[in-house]
């Protein structure tokens, strides 16, 4: 059987970027049991109370909700079973350091198959405060307003 080219999503966290200001995304593995990647590979995956932490240098993915596997029996995964990311060390240290120095957490963006293989895309944030989120939901519309005003005078010609 051949295996499958280039990326597939199973899951985003669109909450993610409206709740926190994104500093930089790395893409790590997971380590999954037999149930979970077939029950991933059916789009079935919920990545909105997901975190990450570093503990004992390794870094885990916490509260993402995967079902069990709909022909599964007795062998089936818990659905928010605690899972080991793949990261390299360097990378661990520099998240762990990154949180560490305060007001950082470590977000779950997206979920998805990279060439057959699972990859989560965790994202070091800071939390936004609630005036934040306003001002980044009123530049969006008022870049969309611009937008659509440089249409409407495109469309109607100098």
């Amino acid at each position: 059987m051949p295996r499958e080219q280039g990326e597939k999503l199973i899951a985003s966290n669109k909450k993610a970027r409206h709740e926190y200001a994104i500093e930089k995304t790395y893409e790590a593995g997971l380590v999954l049991t037999g149930t979970e990647v077939k029950s991933l590979r059916q789009g079935r995956a919920n990545l909105t109370d997901g975190y990450a932490y570093i503990d004992g240098g390794q870094a885990y993915l916490d509260a993402v909700h995967i079902p069990e596997y709909s022909q599964g029996h007795w062998t089936n995964h818990s659905a928010k079973r605690t899972r080991k990311l793949l990261l390299h060390r360097e990378e661990i240290v520099k998240l762990s350091h990154a949180v560490s120095a305060g007001g950082y957490t470590l977000v779950p963006l997206r979920l998805y198959f990279l060439d057959g293989r699972a990859k989560v895309e965790i994202a070091v944030a800071k939390g936004k405060r609630e005036f934040e989120k306003r001002q980044t939901i009123r530049e969006r519309e008022d870049k969309r307003e611009a937008e659509r005003a440089m249409r409407t005078k495109n469309r109607l010609g100098d």
